[in-house]
């Protein structure tokens, strides 16, 4: 496939995966924001940081490693031996759900069965939900390799839709099951969504299309576990690989969730507390969700496909590093912007919108703080996703084996600086650690790409380089909407409240006027390469 056709099918899947996730966040808020009105902040607490962090904890640990490797390189390869590969995420699924579940059950504090029952109902739910899902990673690897779009799109958007009907329909009708409520949702969730892989499949292969395709599996029964005489059972170049990513993907998780599991494990926060501050969180990742992790995870396959892992700029095909250089430099521009827009208006902005959203109980307290932390915090994740996405796709083994031992001790400093900025600003101090863990991430994966193309005249990091115009844009908006918010938010009625949110209008949009006549380039890049489709359709 030439490099300009996957640069186009990678768009189209990062944008038809940034619409998907907003359907995902727009459910959940929408639930939260239901869900607070029949239970406890500590049953939310209970569901949103505990069981999460165990069933993302199980899922992490045994899939990442397989995914980053087995989509690396190019999607023809033996099959067989891929999809061999990736069915030893099953048992190894497995047994981390039976020791992580085992230390959820008995090794951490069990809460009050009177404010949230059937604790130790969801830990089986949850864990036993993780393995269901991998059942079906084969499937999901094989679409993801070959860029099967409307696949993913159909796939996660029905399990997620399952999964808020009959959560909602539980909390009006049993709202004293507690837990057995999300527990069900849940297993339903997984259910529904490797029903769907499993059946595309079971009518994809052996049809017309796939011949048409020359898709590399031609029977249902290759996807299967399967001997090949002679032959290894799996290709040993990418189980070495897979080792590398796992240790590196272990200490990934740790970082990515440092919080969660200073939560769980040191009892920095109540049940209640940890209930808002998830809250808050997925208000401030609104953004970095549903735009930023779907343009790493779709461009980390558009890099794989088009530059070779391991091999120096000058060995690589020269057009495909040019493409490379410069779709890497318009990325890390288009997220930066975003980042900065967050920062910027999220500050001013914050406790409006948690007490539109949640009412006196998140907008009073630390909840303000948290999300104005969190807009600076977005700034990072912007920057770190695309700058990581870019370099983990490059990277030779030896080389993540080295990052292995940065991402060591980063952990230890990141859980360190995360404990005593705990103790010293609450909850606030979770965000501001991870802004730092982002920071030295940031650093490393910059450090990485300035010295990769050093020896060309490529020099894609100048996409973290704003025009001085809109930099200057960003500051008066700032400027106007903190004094904005002074003088008109949020205890002065509707009508001040409205004239807060027309200052920041006009501000957003004068900032985005300006966008728009200094960054051409971008502009053209984002309209060719994420809406094409969309304006199409429109005309």
């Amino acid at each position: 496939m030439a490099a300009q056709d996957v640069l186009g099918q990678t768009a189209r899947l990062a944008s038809s995966s940034a619409l998907l996730q907003v359907l995902f966040r727009v459910v959940t808020f929408g639930l939260n924001a239901f869900t607070l009105r029949y239970l406890s902040r500590e049953l939310l607490g209970v569901v949103n940081v505990r069981l999460t962090l165990l069933y993302s904890t199980v899922g992490f640990l045994a899939r990442e490693a397989f995914r980053r490797a087995c989509l690396s390189g190019s999607a023809k390869r033996n099959w067989t031996k891929t999809i061999n590969l990736l069915w030893l995420t099953v048992p190894l699924g497995v047994f981390w759900s039976l020791i992580l579940g085992l230390v959820w059950l008995y090794l951490l504090e069990v809460p009050d069965p009177s404010v949230v029952p059937h604790y130790q109902a969801g830990v089986v739910a949850f864990g036993l939900s993780a393995i269901i899902e991998l059942l079906g990673e084969p499937f999901w690897v094989l679409a993801q390799a070959h860029l099967f779009v409307r696949l993913k799109v159909i796939a996660e958007s029905l399990s997620v839709v399952s999964k808020c009907i009959l959560t909602v329909t539980l909390v009006i009708l049993y709202p004293h099951w507690g837990l057995y409520i999300f527990s069900l949702a849940q297993l339903l969730y997984v259910s529904v969504l490797v029903a769907c892989y499993v059946i595309y499949f079971v009518m994809f292969l052996g049809s017309p299309e796939a011949t048409k395709k020359s898709f590399p599996v031609a029977r249902v029964k290759a996807l299967l576990p399967s001997f090949v005489e002679d032959e290894t059972f799996v290709n040993w170049k990418e189980a070495r690989l897979t080792w590398s990513f796992f240790k590196q993907s272990f200490l990934k998780q740790i970082l990515t969730e440092g919080e969660r599991y200073m939560m769980t494990f040191l009892n920095v926060l109540n049940f209640g507390d940890q209930g808002v501050y998830d809250i808050v969180n997925n208000l401030g990742s609104l953004v970095a969700r549903f735009i930023f992790l779907p343009i790493e995870e779709s461009f980390y396959v558009f890099f794989a496909k088009v530059l070779e892992r391991g091999k120096t700029v000058k060995d690589q095909k020269q057009d495909d590093v040019a493409m490379a250089a410069n779709v890497l430099e318009l990325l890390l521009k288009f997220v930066l912007l975003i980042g900065l827009t967050i920062t910027v208006f999220g500050y001013a902005y914050s406790q409006l919108a948690l007490d539109i959203y949640g009412g006196s109980m998140l907008s009073s307290g630390t909840g303000p703080d948290l999300l104005r932390c969190y807009s600076l915090y977005v700034l990072f994740l912007a920057v770190n996703g695309v700058t990581e996405c870019f370099t983990f796709a490059l990277m030779c083994k030896e080389e993540v084996d080295r990052y292995n031992f940065v991402m060591l001790a980063l952990s230890f400093i990141f859980l360190c600086i995360s404990y005593f900025l705990t103790h010293w600003y609450g909850s606030v101090g979770f965000i501001l650690a991870n802004c730092f863990n982002m920071g030295i991430r940031i650093a490393h994966s910059t450090h990485y790409i300035y010295h990769y193309f050093r020896e060309s005249t490529h020099r894609p990091l100048t996409g973290l380089l704003p025009s001085p115009a809109l930099l200057l844009l960003y500051f008066i908006s700032a400027v106007v909407t903190a004094f904005s918010e002074v003088l008109f938010c949020c205890d002065k009625g509707w009508m001040a409240r409205l004239i807060h949110i027309s200052m920041g209008a006009l501000c957003l949009a004068a900032t985005l006027v300006t966008m728009f006549c200094t960054e051409t380039k971008l502009i053209h890049f984002v309209r060719s390469q994420f809406l094409s489709r969309y304006l199409k359709k429109g005309t």
